[in-house]
């Protein structure tokens, strides 16, 4: 685990820290002052413990930031109580004083606060040590604190890829498909970039299925998706989208070259036979259609898988094991269907 400490206070508030957290190669230690540098750098790259020296201004005002910002509310934030007047107060009231300031300094927003020791007091060498362990005892519940944030957050990402993933082809699923085209049309209409989807059926798989049984139709759809995966582009996403009928969102493609790639496609599988095992082998064909994203398609990408998907049936109705492609055109009103 690597540790992130950042702190908000000066060289001198960072002097007094425990030498244990000042010369040691198993953290990393910042010091900023400035309260708008500090939030920066909180949002783009979290520290795991945040020291606050409360004398500097804008303390107060990062702790209640902090804890209000909902995926950053984690971080553990040690408040350093080093003002002149609440160590008066403190010293003048006794315990009363303090546990009403310690009890104001969590609801604004610490996790834990310490009353720091200051330069000029003639504190014993017993009382500083016990203030730094203190410190230290509080680094660790931070550190604690951090590390079940990152499991929890590896558990999220694996429980995310299972329920994402197809178990039989391991391409992306359908649920994957429903979040990742509207992704995908955000970024493509915001840095107005083209975009293309295919979706592929496989021909007469019910033929394989009720001649064979399902464990060989089940082989032959994890040997296609392996093809199709080794034979698609970098910017190609393939998704099983049920059954024998797959969805490969195109990025950075036009029409035209949607359907060269669904073309490509059709001709690895049509041209190879599978083989499932030494004495079974298998042809296949596929149909495919393909439709490119167009101003009037909603944001979902529902129009847009619709008009793919009716490519794909006038493939299987002109024959099968052919790719079919819907050219848009702004200036007709019509829509022409333009086939391999």
């Amino acid at each position: 685990m690597n540790i992130s400490i950042l702190v908000f206070g000066s060289n001198n508030f960072l002097a007094k820290l425990p030498d244990q957290i000042r010369f040691t190669s198993a953290f990393s230690v910042e010091v900023i002052t400035n309260l708008d540098q500090a939030v920066s750098r909180i949002q783009i790259t979290p520290p795991d413990v945040i020291f606050v020296q409360a004398s500097l201004d804008g303390s107060m005002e990062l702790c209640y930031w902090l804890k209000n910002q909902t995926k950053l509310s984690w971080i553990y934030c040690i408040l350093f109580e080093d003002r002149p007047q609440q160590l008066t107060d403190r010293s003048m009231y006794g315990w009363h004083r303090e546990l009403e300031m310690t009890a104001a300094a969590l609801k604004q927003g610490a996790d834990a606060y310490i009353w720091q020791l200051l330069e000029d007091q003639t504190d014993s060498d017993l009382a500083l040590i016990t203030n730094h362990r203190l410190i230290l005892a509080q680094l660790t519940v931070g550190l604690r604190k951090a590390q079940k944030y990152r499991d929890l957050i590896r558990t999220n990402d694996l429980l995310s890829a299972i329920a994402l993933a197809d178990s039989l082809t391991e391409l992306n699923n359908r649920r994957a498909l429903e979040w990742e085209l509207p992704r995908q049309i955000k970024r493509a209409r915001t840095q107005r970039e083209q975009m293309s989807l295919i979706i592929l059926d496989v021909d007469y798989f019910k033929k394989v299925n009720d001649t064979h049984g399902h464990l060989i139709g089940d082989r032959l759809l994890q040997l296609l998706c392996t093809r199709l995966r080794h034979n698609l582009r970098f910017q190609d996403t393939a998704f099983r989208y049920g059954g024998e009928e797959f969805v490969v969102i195109l990025a950075h493609t036009t029409s035209e070259e949607a359907l060269i790639v669904a073309r490509r496609l059709n001709r690895i599988v049509s041209e190879q036979p599978f083989a499932l095992n030494n004495k079974l082998t298998i042809n296949i064909t596929i149909s495919l259609g393909t439709a490119s994203l167009e101003a009037e398609d909603d944001d979902q990408g529902e129009s847009l898988l619709y008009r793919a998907d009716q490519c794909l049936l006038q493939a299987k109705a002109a024959g099968r094991n052919r790719a079919i492609g819907w050219e848009y055109s702004y200036h007709v009103s019509h829509l022409k269907a333009v086939s391999s």
